[in-house]
Formats: structure tokens, C-alpha cells, sequence
């Protein structure tokens, strides 16, 4: 599970960010027993988080900021900051950018401190810690850091590197991964848990192209769990008909009406709505059933706030260790009786620097849960977020 990601210099976003999915302590749990996740480890983590603000204020940027990070990981290509990822006014300010990207996660009951700091000529510093409880020190897995002389140390011993090799030290991947390689399993667990238990998904994008279709995706599609979450969309669906080639367009849905007959359609014919939710079904399946970690952007841009509710619902009672954090539009999120404070975002993004900001709504103390109307608060820009401060 994630618990808690930081970044610094990235697109819109300058200065450091956190987002963190640690459940609070106290009476605030006894009120959402089914928000979080108890692990034994001293830090429960929340399910769900909803991220708000307005148009071009820079959500799609924290999305896509994880998923930047990501890719070191899966296609082990080289390491570096590239101009069009910096943000623009940190540039007019230092001349040689650095960005920073920390994960800590729970994997396999040990708990992960994942750093790493890069700049256009490659890794500043990559270091990997962990620990069995919240509260215990941090053991060091490995440090590289790079020298003044361009060449680098792992856990303060000089790495020997080919002749040639700091010159060109933009041209490797990731640390981790080759130590992943070598069977480190502090170093397995990390990558495995980036590449496949974290998810950051768009629909901004074709979804047939913009995912692979692998043998996973069509035995979710044929799993009879599947279909109790895709019938969330419109309970007159009764079954689905796989077309393997195509299934997110060739699909047939079909329906019972009133007079008990079926009626089928392909999923390319069928309502905007419920084209997107059976894309986004496929994900809130990969939460409950596969503990996976899902960054959604958008999902519930055409699904009505009943459907919304209906699934994080859903998501919240059932017994998983998955989570699903995405972005919306939709301020009817904004309520206290769904959601704790601590899973509620904010991004905005100041009108005169342009730079992005996140902030969580427990950062307001005067927030109450018993007679703040978060939505009129918000409305009237009191906690920041929209285009009307």
C-alpha cells in the first residue's frame, strides 16, 4: 500500500508536495471503520483519496508526475530530468534544475523509504531504506550518490565503473532495478511493487491504446465479480459477451427489460457513461480483488454523482489492501459523511507565479466535521482550488 508520496519540481508543480494516505488517530476512525486498512505496522492506510481543483490547475500534472516516475522503473531507460518535465519559473531562478521524487510504501509487511534526485545529466542520489514498524529507525538498504567529479558512491565506497562510464552517466537506468536484477529482495520488492501493484491510468487517452491488453484484462472481463461492479453503471445488465479481439468496443452488453426479454448492443453503440465505467470497472476490480494501487484521472467526468457515491461505496466495504485516489471535477465529493478530512485534496495553482500546490483539507484545523459545509467553503475560494480566489 502506498503510504505516503513526495515531489518536487515537476510540470506546474515547484517546492515540495506531499500527498499521504495515513489514517488519523483517535475517535475520527471510530466514525469511518471501513476508510482504512489496519496492517499492524503503525500506520493504517485510507482506501480511496479524491483530489479537486479547477481547470488547468494542475491535477492531470500530479497524475502524470507518478507516472514519469514510473516509467524509470518499467522500461529501465535513462535516467535524467528532461527541460519539458521542469517547472518553467524554476528555471528563471537556478540554473541547473534538480527533481525529487520519494515513495514509502508497504510491501510484504516491511515498510519502503524510496528516494531518488535527478538533474539533466542523470542521478544526483538514489537511496533505499526500510523498516518493520512506523516507529523503528531505518535500516539502509543502498545510497549512490554522485561526486563533485561526476563518478559515484554507493554506501560511501566508490562504484567502479568502466572506463568512460561517469561521462556517460545519463545512459543507465536505475540502481534499484539492477540490484532488482542481481535478487536484492529489498530491491525486488520496490520494483515490484512499482511495476505492478501501482497503476496510474488517463482516459484522457484512447484506452484500447493507452493500456495493453494482456491475458489479465480479459480474465477480469470474464470474472463474475467483474460483472457485479460493471452492473453499478445500469442494473438492467444482466451479462457480457467478451469479444477478445476487441473487448472494449466489440463487446456485447446485454440487457433484460421489464417483459423479461434480452436485449444486446455492442459497447461501442452503448451511452458515453457506460463505455468509460467499463474501462474504469477493470480498475476498481484491479483495488478489491488485486490490492492494487490505482491513480485514476478523471473517472467519474460522465458518471453521475449517484454512480460515483455507489462506487466508492462499494470500494470502502469491502475487506482489500488496494487503493484508489483520483480527480474530479465533481465538488459533491466534498462532504465529510464519505470521506475523513485526510482523503480529501486540493490542487491550485496561484494565478500570478502559476505554480501548483497541494494540500490536504486536514491542513485546515478549523475545518469541523460536525458544522463546516466544505462545498460553500470551497465555492467561495476559502480553501483555495478554484477559479475564483
Amino acid at each position: 500500500m502506498l503510504i505516503r508520496y513526495n515531489f518536487n519540481n515537476y510540470c506546474s508543480f515547484w517546492g515540495d508536495n506531499e500527498f499521504a494516505l495515513i489514517a488519523p488517530k483517535g475517535k475520527v476512525k471510530r466514525r469511518f471503520p471501513d476508510n482504512f486498512v489496519e496492517n499492524g505496522h503503525g500506520c493504517d492506510c485510507l482506501k480511496t483519496a479524491v483530489i479537486v481543483g479547477e481547470n488547468a490547475g494542475g491535477k492531470s500534472n500530479f497524475i502524470n508526475g507518478l507516472k514519469y516516475l514510473k516509467s524509470f522503473f518499467s522500461d529501465n531507460q535513462p535516467v535524467y530530468s528532461y527541460p519539458v518535465f521542469l517547472n518553467s519559473a524554476s528555471v528563471d531562478f537556478q540554473k541547473d534544475q534538480t527533481q525529487i521524487f520519494e515513495l514509502e510504501i508497504l510491501a510484504e509487511n516491511q515498510i519502503y523509504r524510496y528516494q531518488l534526485e535527478i538533474d539533466a545529466k542523470g542521478i544526483i542520489k538514489e537511496k533505499l531504506s526500510f523498516r518493520s514498524e512506523m516507529k523503528d529507525k531505518d535500516s539502509l538498504c543502498f545510497i549512490v550518490q554522485r561526486m563533485d567529479d561526476g563518478t559515484y558512491t554507493m554506501s560511501g565506497r566508490r562504484l567502479s565503473l568502466p572506463p568512460g562510464f561517469e561521462k556517460r552517466n545519463a545512459n543507465f537506468g536505475l540502481f534499484i532495478t539492477k540490484l532488482a536484477l542481481l535478487g536484492n529482495e529489498h530491491a525486488l520488492r520496490v520494483t515490484n511493487w512499482v511495476n505492478h501493484t501501482l497503476r496510474v491510468e488517463s482516459l484522457a487517452e484512447n484506452y484500447e491504446e493507452g493500456i495493453r491488453k494482456t491475458h489479465n484484462d480479459l480474465a477480469i472481463l470474464k470474472d463474475e465479480r467483474y460483472l457485479e461492479i460493471f452492473r453499478m453503471v445500469d442494473h438492467s445488465i444482466c451479462g457480457i459477451e467478451i469479444d477478445e479481439e476487441k473487448p472494449y468496443t466489440k463487446t456485447l452488453i446485454i440487457r433484460k427489460n421489464q417483459e423479461g426479454r434480452l436485449q444486446k448492443r455492442e459497447l461501442a453503440m452503448d451511452s458515453a457513461g457506460v463505455r468509460e465505467f467499463f474501462s474504469w470497472a477493470v480498475q476498481i476490480f484491479r483495488v478489491v480483488n488485486q490490492n492494487q494501487v490505482i491513480f485514476a484521472d478523471e473517472m467519474d467526468r460522465v458518471l453521475n454523482p449517484i454512480l460515483a457515491d455507489r462506487v466508492l461505496a462499494y470500494i470502502h466495504g469491502k475487506k482489500h489492501c488496494g487503493q484508489f485516489i483520483f480527480t474530479t471535477h465533481n465538488v459533491l465529493h466534498l462532504n465529510l459523511t464519505t470521506f475523513m478530512k485526510e482523503q480529501i485534496y486540493f490542487i491550485t495553482k496561484n494565478k500570478d507565479t502559476l505554480i501548483s500546490e497541494l494540500y490536504a483539507l486536514s491542513d485546515f484545523p478549523e475545518v469541523r466535521y460536525e458544522t463546516t459545509k466544505i462545498y460553500e467553503f470551497y465555492m467561495k475560494g476559502i480553501l483555495g482550488g478554484t477559479s475564483y480566489e
